[in-house]
């Protein structure tokens, strides 16, 4: 299939699309017929004819749909648009990956020359199942574009979510919907400490004062319990007064509609024209005013919130020059920090939610947390720095190397006779052989010896999208020659060092000889 010179893409199952189109045009048609005939619009028929109207649509579009290549470039047809692109304006051809609920999706994304993306439609991947014909149907458009055009790189990049290449327009909305709410709710800090105040220092009316200056002050009125309803889940309750009077009926908390029975002689206190507190012979029922503090930890905490996907549009800036396939570091780093923050900054939002001007205590408290949030932003930008191969920060020489074995996490990505079924998740060096385990130590339990005089070094690099996702973000990977078959092997960058010089050394004293069962 690589050395066609044209491809073309249909969906999958377009007779049994074609006929669905057909039937949606026959909804569409009895949905016509019921809008001038019926009885009206909520006609069920009308309703159905819809339906299948609506899903008729989205058929067509589908059987519509069709990819095709070949010396002059990539065309695509849909029923909404169609589109030319020619080999000398597209820079590469790429997978991207799509995740739902339960599945990946894998689709083609073409790179123009302009740094601009598209997806096309078609072809696709839903499922592990067909995920061999996608990469073929790729592989395809890919030949014809080396024949063709001028690709930039040689290998299939992988934009996955942790790729740099992967858009960070969702993030950055969400961190400014994040910072729009911490502002509105610094804005409704005083107002908020305000009405709770002028709650607490309200006093009962003086006689006589007529009804129109009455709202700052507290006024009381008689009233009997007629019922009380209780609802379901987290909607109000209510009290149900007789006679409909002062008023028909009250919402208040669970507590407090378990608290007043049918019969109940109450008296209702009304500030600022409504019920504030229902006072009953055994039981008393207040509204609950939202202070100043509670407010000012709102917004704290969507100020914080805001902070991780900030950190992780700061991290795609960071690691703009990178190839759009290589992964980006963890923000875990900065989710760290900014739950630090939260340590100091939610207590002193509640106890001084106007600032801490004037407490000497809350103002030391605000400093020391500022500067231990300082401190661990400052870790956090360390710990995310992205590292390249052979910059040896950390590697010990083999001069400080620990007697006895030592097991260092780390897994070859492919399946091999010395790692079968990818069983290995830590490699053990040290006074034996080289070895891969499918365990953490202690002992050579279940080993398999690595053949050392097979493997050549070609080339380390940082993780790309294709190695998958359970490869760490900080890892390196060394590509390996084994035999004439290529390998991959994953560590973190001291680790894999450590590795590689021990495959060295182990390649010039091994004999020529196979992988044993175990060691």
């Amino acid at each position: 299939m690589t050395d066609a010179r044209e491809v073309s893409f249909h969906p999958l199952r377009r007779r049994a699309l074609w006929w669905s189109a057909a039937l949606g045009a026959t909804g569409a048609g009895l949905a016509a017929v019921r809008a001038v005939y019926g009885s009206g619009l909520l006609d069920v028929w009308l309703g159905v004819g819809l339906l299948f109207a609506l899903l008729g649509l989205v058929c067509l579009y589908a059987a519509t749909t069709r990819v095709s290549a070949d010396a002059r470039g990539l065309r695509t047809r849909t029923l909404l648009r169609r589109r030319d692109m020619p080999w000398s304006g597209i820079a590469d051809l790429r997978t991207y990956i799509q995740y739902g609920r339960n599945q990946e999706i894998h689709r083609v994304s073409v790179l123009l020359r302009d740094g601009r993306t598209r997806r096309l439609p078609l072809p696709l991947s839903a499922s592990a199942g067909d995920r061999r014909e996608f990469e073929a149907q790729l592989d395809a458009l890919r030949a014809l574009h080396r024949r063709h055009g001028d690709p930039v790189s040689r290998h299939v990049p992988v934009i996955s979510y942790r790729a740099a290449g992967r858009g960070t327009a969702v993030q950055a909305v969400l961190c400014l919907l994040l910072l729009a709410g911490a502002g509105i709710a610094v804005w409704f800090v005083p107002v908020a400490g305000e009405e709770r105040e002028a709650w607490a220092s309200a006093v009962p009316c003086a006689a006589g004062k007529p009804a129109a200056e009455r709202e700052e002050c507290l006024s009381t009125l008689d009233a009997v319990v007629a019922r009380v309803e209780i609802t379901k889940g987290n909607k109000s309750d209510w009290l149900y007064f007789a006679d409909g009077r002062p008023l028909e009926r009250l919402g208040v908390s669970r507590e407090g509609a378990r608290g007043f029975h049918p019969g109940d002689q109450v008296e209702l206190t009304v500030w600022r024209h409504q019920v504030r507190e229902v006072t009953g012979e055994h039981h008393v029922w207040r509204e609950h005013f939202t202070g100043a503090g509670e407010v000012a930890v709102i917004a704290a905490v969507c100020a914080l919130g805001a902070g991780y996907p900030g950190a992780r549009v700061l991290l795609h800036r960071r690691g703009r020059r990178l190839p759009d396939d290589e992964v980006l570091p963890s923000a875990l780093p900065f989710a760290a920090a900014l739950a630090g923050t939260a340590v100091w900054l939610l207590p002193l939002c509640y106890l001084h939610p106007m600032g801490p001007a004037g407490s000497p205590v809350a103002l030391v408290w605000a400093g020391s947390g500022a500067v231990a949030t300082l401190a661990m932003s400052v870790w956090a930008w360390r710990a995310t720095r992205i590292r390249t191969p052979g910059d040896g920060a950390g590697v010990a020489s083999p001069e400080e190397w620990e007697k006895g074995d030592r097991f260092l996490a780390a897994r070859f990505l492919e399946d091999t006779d010395y790692n079968p079924n990818r069983f290995g998740t830590h490699i053990v060096l040290g006074d034996g052989p080289l070895a891969v385990t499918p365990h953490p130590g202690p002992g050579r339990f279940a080993a398999r010896r690595i053949p050392v005089e097979r493997l050549t070094v070609t080339g380390v690099r940082r993780v790309r999208g294709s190695d998958g996702d359970t490869v760490g973000r900080g890892w390196h990977i060394a590509e390996l020659d084994d035999a004439g078959e290529p390998v991959r092997l994953a560590a973190a960058p001291a680790d894999l060092t450590r590795i590689l010089q021990e495959l060295e050394a182990g390649r010039r004293t091994a004999p020529a000889v196979g992988p044993g069962p175990s060691v």
